[in-house]
């Protein structure tokens, strides 16, 4: 390692940076693309910071959330690096003045959404002056196949490449599945690039299961759960609904627990104070919907339970993630119902309207600008937009080829649902089902429940057929994620997610011949 990186990296608070960071670090300097995979809270920030600094010109970062661009920028501000964001947050004066910090060479690094980098005058000024670096942070929302796919991402490579020209680019995701990977490299425009992958295991996280028949069940499951954590430790309940986050944080501050609920339903003040109290250790359980936790790094959360099923695993491995980031032991546990995962399928997006498709197309059709669609067709600008990224995704633009392509979208939606339902039953060890999701072969965790009951009975298998492609006479073609012992999970790209026999893909033939 550069005695250069090594001091770089002391500006952020960080002595030693990892192997895998450096590597990062020099292949992005070095003017290269590239894709770092890292689990939640696992040091992926530090990689861009590192390397803004020693390449030429300002740092652009597209991240989702606002509030982890707040925490960016006070993070930046503080190693003496002069960062900013343009945001919905930040009044006209404001955001003309980071503009032309921007064009003076007055700026290190600008955080931003996706949703701004879209507005044509904002890609203008930033194509005039372009940056040394771009960083794309939650790379999996760029994939149609991620958990959290947003359509203002799917647009990212084009607008990149105008605004960035040939500055290298880091996608750095902390839950991205093989296939999710090859996406995100596709959708970027990435070029060669460099894929930095750390290990995801992370073995202080005792992973466990509470199968309960009922809701008073599962609340009382909740609040027994936490009360066997010692008085005063830091945990993470999360809820699907608002409604929940509310019932379980009374049960449990009626349990004696200093406990208090957080969703977007409360006003943005009272969300501050509550998130605050609760990094400072004021609070000791904050029961929450997924409103809360992306770019929070309080590394003393010694539990993070659910008291319902997430819609995927991409989404409870990410939740988890959140658990003992000081190393210590920590407890994941999912208390689950059945019927919760019925949540999974009432959130799914729905398939849009033919008559509203067909305003879309027609509006193309008669030359409108993509941006100018919302307007001209009458429909939402999140709608219009979803429409238009679905015709960008068929297979031929009519309304029926879009239309299947969001049916195709739901059934995804709804496998993923089908495989939190195959996580909770399995008598696998945790670790190493949730690991070999995302691509990670490994053996036994030792800790999880699975583990100390003794009926984990992971061998792990060969991974020969992972990312092989295979056709099956009824869901078409589609990528093996997982290769385990008698099975195989497959990314279908018209069907979703589904576990299948390996004998009987093998020896029916639905291995490309290269592959098996």
């Amino acid at each position: 390692m550069s005695s250069g990186i090594r001091a770089l990296a002391r500006r952020f608070g960080v002595d030693e940076p990892a192997p895998w960071q450096v590597e990062a670090v020099e292949a992005a300097v070095g003017g290269r693309d590239v894709l770092l995979i890292a689990p939640t809270g696992g040091g992926k920030s530090l990689v861009y910071q590192l390397a803004g600094l020693q390449r030429d010109g300002w740092t652009l970062v597209v991240s989702p959330l606002l509030a982890l661009q707040v925490d960016q920028v006070e993070h930046l501000d503080a190693a003496g690096v002069r960062a900013a964001r343009i945001s919905s947050a930040e009044g006209k004066r404001r955001r003309a003045e980071v503009l032309r910090a921007v064009g003076g060479g007055d700026l290190d690094a600008l955080l931003l959404a996706p949703e701004q980098l879209a507005g044509s005058d904002l890609a203008d000024h930033l194509a005039a002056h372009p940056p040394g670096l771009v960083v794309v942070d939650e790379a999996h929302c760029v994939s149609e196949w991620g958990h959290d796919f947003r359509p203002d991402y799917l647009r990212l490579g084009e607008l990149l490449e105008r605004v960035a020209g040939d500055a290298p680019t880091i996608a750095m995701t902390a839950t991205a599945a093989p296939p999710v990977r090859s996406s995100v490299v596709e959708r970027l425009r990435l070029v060669d690039p460099v894929e930095v992958t750390t290990d995801l295991h992370r073995d202080n996280l005792r992973f466990a299961v509470h199968q309960v028949p009922d809701r008073d069940r599962q609340v009382e499951r909740v609040v027994a759960v936490v009360a066997e954590q010692p008085a005063g430790a830091g945990g993470i309940v999360y809820a699907r609904t608002r409604r929940s986050a509310e019932e379980v944080a009374g049960a449990l501050r009626t349990a004696g627990r200093d406990a208090q609920h957080f969703h977007a339903g409360l006003r943005r003040a009272d969300r501050d104070d509550v998130q605050r109290r609760f990094m400072a250790g004021e609070i000791d359980v904050l029961v929450a919907t997924s409103a809360f936790g992306m770019g929070i790094d309080k590394p003393d959360v010694r539990f993070v339970v659910h008291v319902e099923a997430p819609p995927s695993l991409d989404d409870y491995v990410q939740e988890t993630g959140r658990a003992g980031r000081d190393g210590e032991p920590a407890d994941v546990v999912l208390v689950h119902r059945p019927e919760d995962l019925a949540l999974g399928r009432f959130f799914a997006a729905g398939v849009p309207r033919r008559a509203s498709v067909e305003k879309v197309l027609a509006a193309l059709r008669d030359g409108v600008d993509r941006d100018d669609l919302a307007e001209a067709t009458g429909l939402g600008r999140q709608a219009a937009t979803r429409i238009l990224n679905l015709v960008d995704l068929a297979d031929e633009p009519t309304a029926d080829a879009v239309r299947e392509r969001a049916e195709a979208r739901k059934r995804l939606e709804r496998s993923r649902v089908d495989l939190v339902r195959e996580y909770a039953g399995t008598t696998r060890c945790r670790a190493a089902y949730l690991l070999g999701y995302l691509g990670e072969q490994t053996g036994p965790c030792g800790v999880c429940d699975n583990c100390r009951a003794g009926v984990a009975d992971d061998e792990g298998g060969d991974g020969a057929l992972a990312l092989a492609a295979v056709e099956h006479p009824t869901f078409g073609h589609g990528t093996v994620t997982e290769d385990h012992d008698d099975r195989v999970t497959v990314l279908f790209e018209d069907a979703g997610y589904k576990t299948l026999s390996r004998d009987v893909v093998v020896e029916r033939g639905m291995v490309e011949a290269d592959e098996a």
